[in-house]
């Protein structure tokens, strides 16, 4: 989950990496280090804290000339957040420096051996073992340091991106990758590596991603040589012309990613829909469906897999798939998924959730899965993506960026996307009227505009933020397809503001949670005027009855909640099934807005990061 940045040509090496690592803390913000070689001397510098914390730290206390630098924003596994454990790391010989995103399971019993060999650690981390492990090979085979790495890496089990740096092979840095994201930008004499493309943009749009397995020396003045780790087999890199632009990835006047990206959902839910779904025409046209229509339309059942926000998105699609294609459903913790020995079949279909399309367990899920046969289907939102290479089949969300670790316009696209299809296969399935898709693909039109209207209320939510930021729990309820936007809702709080959260159905509150409800409690409880809307008022009236503070989101209009709620938020009225697409809005700001009031760090909240690439 952490960030790594590398520079070599003929720029200074120090801004190009430095800025790079802004760009890339959302992967990871509890260290930071710059290794930098200026034609005769290797320097390091690295600390506890963010990006911030290490450029005061840095010009401070070494120059910054030098056209070759590699930098690294850590998100810990092994070893405390400190000076010691912080990357870059050297080598005994001080020689060779490595940055690294992943875990090396076997760490421990290769750092007993290398011990026995007279190596010396200064720090708790897996990676000082690697970069030692690569100085051993060196020394004891007499091989370059490319071949070196792969013979290491072959010695290795776990995860991992690195870079790894010799002082006495200057013009040359080696990457590889194994379950963690790494590109290598390609500029006019000169190389850009990152874990993702956002720290290259504005110097270059062509980028090669390394596929699972790979690994490239990248040679100042010289073509990238990608071989495979495992048999040194030489592999023909794909450079992929980027579409990412500079302006997708700063703030544009707001205050944080995260409330740009809520402000963004409109736009990017058109975006998703966009050149799929026809209204006009009565059409969706989604290519990784229609190639496998049959496959998908006759499977026995659907199982979805994802973490975290996206599990949430896969619990809306359970709701949405069932009721109109009405094909059985299934939503697991990919985390869990391939440790239970789940029942597979080759008519089962397994799709795939993932915001960055690099989550490990995710990953894991699939893989799994494809072993028993079965289809896989993913959705994401980063084109080039492993979980985007390693399914059958899929559909990109249209999201953009989401810099913002707290996922907001990603679940939103997500819905959009498993929607379209579910409408599809409902549509082939014949489990829908013409006249009721038609209706369907006319309300998803309108969805950003409502969105829209939904986003007018930010005051008013801010307002309630500030009576309710100093509550220490919160209880969100909903039911039907609005019972995962609670979950959503609780995630939220709990990411960004640290106020303990918890989201259920409503009619689970007397199984339960009801014990909890007194006067300091508050209760947000979603009340569109759908579904089970009577059942939900009845829920309300429990927790009046108990003295708990009720914030209910509301179909606009709505005067018999009104006369109950403490707070009512008002949303545009639409179609059930498509109701957490706005419901979803206010409990974003309000979670926003209280964090903010707290003083919390929105788009970096404590202990998180965007991309989990380990499990």
């Amino acid at each position: 989950m952490c960030g790594i940045v590398g520079y070599i040509g003929h720029r200074d090496a120090y801004p190009v990496v430095l800025k790079g690592l802004q760009r890339l803390e959302y992967r990871g913000y509890d260290s930071a280090g710059i290794a930098l070689y200026d034609g005769k001397e290797l320097k390091l510098c690295k600390t506890k804290g963010k990006v911030a914390d290490l450029k005061e730290k840095l010009e401070n206390t070494i120059t910054t000339n030098g056209n070759v630098a590699i930098g690294h924003t850590r998100w810990a596994t092994h070893g405390v957040p400190n000076d010691v454990n912080s990357h870059p790391h050297y080598s005994n010989s001080g020689d060779i420096v490595i940055i690294h995103n992943g875990i090396i399971e076997n760490y421990d019993a290769l750092k007993k051996e290398l011990k026995t060999r007279g190596y010396t650690f200064k720090s708790d981390t897996d990676t000082e073992v690697l970069v030692n492990l690569i100085e051993d090979v060196i020394i004891n085979e007499g091989v370059k340091l490319g071949k070196a790495v792969q013979i290491a890496l072959n010695q290795t089990v776990g995860a991992y991106a690195i870079a790894v740096y010799n002082k006495t092979k200057p013009d040359e840095i080696v990457v590889a990758r194994l379950g963690s994201p790494l590109a290598i930008g390609v500029g006019e004499d000169e190389f850009f590596i990152a874990s993702d493309a956002s720290p290259f943009i504005e110097y270059t749009n062509n980028a090669i991603y390394l596929e699972d397995g790979e690994m490239a020396v990248v040679r100042r003045g010289k073509e990238v040589k990608v071989r495979k780790i495992k048999d040194d087999t030489l592999v023909d890199p794909y450079v992929q012309e980027l579409q990412l632009n500079l302006e997708q990835i700063e703030k544009g006047g707001y205050d944080h990613f995260m409330l740009k990206e809520i402000h963004e959902q409109p736009t990017a839910i058109k975006d998703t829909y966009r050149g799929r779904m026809l209204p006009d025409e009565g059409l969706i046209r989604m290519a990784g469906v229609d190639d496998n229509l049959e496959r998908i339309a006759n499977a026995k059942r659907i199982l979805i897999v994802a973490c975290g926000t996206s599990w949430h998105a896969g619990l809306v699609a359970e709701y949405i798939f069932e009721e109109l294609a009405r094909i059985p459903v299934e939503v697991e913790y990919a985390s869990e998924f391939r440790y239970r020995n789940p029942i597979i079949s080759e008519k089962d279909v397994i799709i795939a959730i993932s915001q960055s399309g690099e989550t490990a367990d995710t990953m894991a899920a699939i893989k799994l899965a494809k072993e028993k046969g079965a289809f896989a289907f993913g959705v994401c939102n980063v084109v080039g993506s492993s979980i985007s290479r390693e399914t059958h089949a899929g559909a990109y969300t249209h999201a953009g960026p989401e810099i913002g670790v707290a996922s907001t316009k990603a679940f939103t696209t997500q819905i959009t996307v498993l929607t379209l299809m579910a409408l599809k296969l409902a549509k082939h399935n014949g489990t829908i009227s013409n006249t009721d898709f038609m209706t369907y693909l006319q309300e998803m039109e309108r969805i950003p505009a409502k969105i829209e209207k939904a986003l007018e209320g930010d005051e008013h939510i801010k307002m309630i933020a500030d009576i309710y930021k100093d509550a220490r729990n919160c209880l969100y309820l909903g039911r039907g397809f609005n019972f995962p936007v609670a979950l959503e809702g609780a995630l939220k709080l709990k990411e960004i503001s640290y106020i303990h959260a918890e989201g259920y159905p409503a009619a689970e509150m007397k199984h339960g949670p009801i014990a909890l409800i007194d006067e300091e409690m508050p209760v947000v409880v979603i009340a569109t005027k759908k579904g089970h809307y009577e059942k939900v008022v009845s829920n309300i009236q429990e927790i009046k009855s108990r003295s708990g503070k009720i914030i209910a989101i509301v179909t606009e209009g709505d005067e018999e909640v009104r006369d109950l709620a403490d707070h009512v938020i008002e949303v545009p009225e639409t179609l059930e099934p498509l109701t957490p697409l706005l419901t979803t809005i206010p409990l974003q700001l309000l979670s926003y807005h209280i964090a903010v009031l707290l003083g919390k760090n929105v788009d970096q909240p404590r202990n998180l990061a965007k991309s989990v690439t380990v499990e």
